[in-house]
């Protein structure tokens, strides 16, 4: 299908799936070079990456009449590398959700089945390269937010290492966890845009730095890949709860591992993962309370010019009352988690815990993680976890759980949070039987390259 053809086709896919905030009216003209490595692959961008020729509203009141002076750093990576960009997708408001639910541009459609949630907060990303539309879409990944929805759409869904590609331009949610992810049909695309996206950017004080980008790799020349390929199964990560279907895929797909002679696998333990969601739910609602404080009606954030700048002695409350639901109720937690009385006890006490439990992980993987310098112990190569807990909800049935009860909806995270606490690439593999799934696959921090090959490798 020619590029025309297939921005022709916008409208009636927006129809049906609901799934650009804003899009693309007309195939641009352009000479662009044919040798470029994305040259001719169309990108869907979330809606809280910053871009010049779309509107970013976070699909929120608040930023609803948004429009950037500028491209986000992987914007302007993705265009210069020949990119074609189709439009922002919908999302959770601020990238808060795990259902897709919390938008004031009503929810995203799943495109294999319109009555199923897709998932969030990249909930319009997914659809996007589900439904075909585009080749690739970048969403981002604070606790899981990338690899949920790319399990209820059957895609690929990786978020890199953290650090390794360019927050500079994304709409903060929690900055110690945000990690642009890549969401595609398959590992072939998800490999070529992140060599795009994999670079360092002076303007973003947490890319990670070319000095660590040199050590990093000679770290990895360094481990001997002569040995079978050790592959870790956490006990921690056996639920009860887990879904039958899921279970099933599971157990199936680490019995095709084991067929293979160049794969061990082994139990491991990571007692602090238990912690993980209590671990989330008091750093990452307290960065966001920090974060959306900006948003007053003043420096950021709309403000009704036609009320009292003052009711009832605050001037802030018009403009604050346009969050959503589930971002107040985020701002209320983040706000508790640092007041005198709970920031010792809970935003401290979290972050200890943070640490523990990276250095959980540090003893298990094969080779040292270059920012911790922790010493390895054992010798794992790859970790292996369901990625979602329960099969894609009906639209419906999703919206009940959030609104009557929103731990359900916090526990969807439970096996992608400890990688994001951790800062470690993981990457959600596609299944398919009554609905879809996903095997989540991690490794060691900065070993990006390797996941990639290996996911290549067992598919």
């Amino acid at each position: 299908m020619s590029l025309k053809s297939m921005i022709s086709q916008l409208p009636k896919v927006q129809k049906d799936f609901n799934i650009f905030t804003s899009y693309i009216k007309d195939a641009p003209i352009t000479n662009r070079i044919n040798d470029t490595p994305l040259s001719g692959k169309v990108g869907a961008i979330k809606d809280n990456i910053a871009t010049k020729d779309f509107p970013t509203t976070c699909a929120s009141n608040v930023l609803k009449t948004y429009n950037s002076p500028f491209d986000a750093t992987v914007v302007e990576l993705l265009k210069k590398d020949g990119a074609i960009i189709i439009g922002k997708t919908n999302l959770d408001e601020f990238g808060m959700g795990s259902l897709g639910l919390h938008t004031i541009f009503e929810p995203v459609r799943n495109p294999l089945n319109d009555n199923w949630c897709i998932g969030g907060s990249s909930s319009g990303s997914a659809a996007a390269v589900a439904s075909r539309i585009s080749d690739f879409a970048l969403g981002t990944d604070t606790g899981g937010s990338v690899r949920l929805p790319s399990a209820y759409s059957a895609i690929y869904g990786f978020k890199p290492s953290y650090g390794r590609i360019s927050r500079w331009g994304v709409v903060a949610f929690a900055q110690s966890l945000d990690t642009v992810g890549i969401l595609a049909n398959d590992i072939d695309t998800i490999k070529k845009v992140f060599q795009t996206l994999d670079k360092y950017d002076p303007r973003d004080p947490t890319s990670l730095n070319v000095e660590l980008r040199d050590l990093l790799k000679e770290n990895l020349l360094k481990v001997n890949t002569s040995d079978k390929i050790k592959i870790g199964i956490p006990k921690e990560f056996i639920q009860n709860e887990l879904a039958p279907e899921i279970k099933q895929t599971f157990l199936k797909y680490i019995e095709s591992l084991l067929k293979h002679n160049k794969y061990d696998v082994y139990p491991v333990s990571l007692p602090s993962i238990r912690d993980s969601l209590s671990i989330y739910y008091t750093l990452a609602p307290a960065e966001a309370a920090s974060n959306l404080a900006k948003y007053d009606g003043i420096r950021y954030g709309t403000r009704d010019t036609k009320k009292p700048d003052i009711i009832d002695g605050d001037f802030y409350n018009t403009s604050r009352s346009n969050f959503g639901p589930e971002v107040k109720n985020r701002i209320i937690l983040g706000n508790y988690n640092l007041c005198s009385e709970g920031y010792q006890n809970n935003f401290i006490k979290a972050q200890q815990l943070r640490v523990q439990m990276i250095d959980q992980f540090d003893k298990i993987f094969k080779f040292k993680n270059i920012l911790t310098k922790n010493e390895p112990i054992y010798d794992i190569d790859f970790i292996i976890s369901p990625t979602n807990l329960n099969l894609p909800p009906l639209i419906h049935q999703g919206s009940t759980i959030s609104e009557s009860n929103p731990l359900k909806e916090y526990m969807n995270d439970i096996f992608t949070i400890p990688m994001s606490l951790a800062g470690l690439p993981s990457i959600s593999i596609p299944f398919v039987n009554s609905k879809p799934h996903g095997i989540q696959i991690c490794t060691q921090y900065g070993n990006d390259e390797k996941l990639l090959e290996f996911v290549k490798d067992t598919m």
